[in-house]
């Protein structure tokens, strides 16, 4: 595979990110109410979740839009990193989409 290599420190913050946002989103941001289930908050955590397990998955198979699946996953868990910490309360799901988005990043442009 010399068109995309694994790297399993990416794959890890991925999975991680999924399972924190849909954990956060589902645990967290149902209970509390309010600004949490805005829909627009929430519709990007599950976003979030989504891109993160999708992120892993091409990664692991080896698939060549595994740079381009980064990029946007990169993009979205910043944007979803944003939207947790000016709500406030949510620091893990700050911290995991953060170091996602940077693992991602770095992928997207060390793929090409």
């Amino acid at each position: 595979m010399s068109h995309m290599t694994i790297n399993s420190d990416c794959i890890d913050n991925c999975s991680n990110c999924h399972k924190t946002c849909l954990q956060t989103a589902m645990m967290h941001c149902l209970n509390m109410g309010g600004k949490h289930i805005e829909a627009t908050h929430f519709r990007l955590m599950l976003d979030c979740a989504k891109i993160c397990e999708t992120s892993a998955c091409f990664q692991l198979s080896g698939s060549t839009y595994s740079a381009d699946i980064c990029k946007v996953c990169a993009d979205i868990c910043t944007a979803c990193a944003d939207s947790c910490e000016e709500i406030g309360g949510m620091e893990e799901c700050v911290t995991a989409c953060r170091k996602c988005a940077e693992s991602c990043t770095a992928m997207a442009s060390h793929a090409h």
